[in-house]
């Protein structure tokens, strides 16, 4: 008798482990598409990442790059003040997007042109995605303005 408790004790172990491994497998495997990892201009052009690879690219639109094309098609530069990347995004750019303003995109470098599936743009006066300002201030570009860390 107490083999037998011993031996079903065992295969409930067992069994519980081999239901995490596969569940946490699962996640996992769900999560791989969501994670994108921010990188620079700089880092950028130091060190291309594979075109497979989905990530995150922050900086200023650099004056003057931003050309409209046929249709929905827009590309611009954006810079960290060290380096420059060309963008393509085909969509409707978010309202407050403009050249010398802060944003991330989300995408593939296709070549020597970031590809862009989404544009994230400031949404006031005073913000800048916190990697888009570490960045910049690393590079001596980004001095936040007065006020910015709240109070009106």
């Amino acid at each position: 008798m107490k083999g037998l408790k011993k031996k079903r004790r065992i295969q409930l172990i067992v069994i519980a482990f081999v239901s995490l491994a596969v569940a946490s497998g699962l996640i996992g495997y769900a999560l791989r598409d969501g994670i994108a990892f921010f990188r620079s201009p700089s880092e950028v052009a130091e060190t291309p990442p594979s075109a497979e690879e989905r990530f995150r690219i922050g900086g200023l639109v650099e004056e003057g790059s931003l050309v409209r094309g046929q249709g929905e098609t827009i590309t611009f530069n954006v810079t960290d003040g060290a380096a420059s990347v060309k963008v393509a995004y085909t969509g409707v750019l978010p309202d407050l997007f403009a050249e010398g303003q802060g944003m991330i995109a989300t995408g593939t470098l296709q070549g020597d042109t970031f590809e862009a599936s989404e544009i994230l743009a400031k949404h006031d006066e005073d913000y800048m995605p916190k990697e888009v300002a570490d960045t910049l201030k690393e590079q001596g570009l980004f001095k936040p303005a007065d006020g910015a860390a709240g109070g009106s």
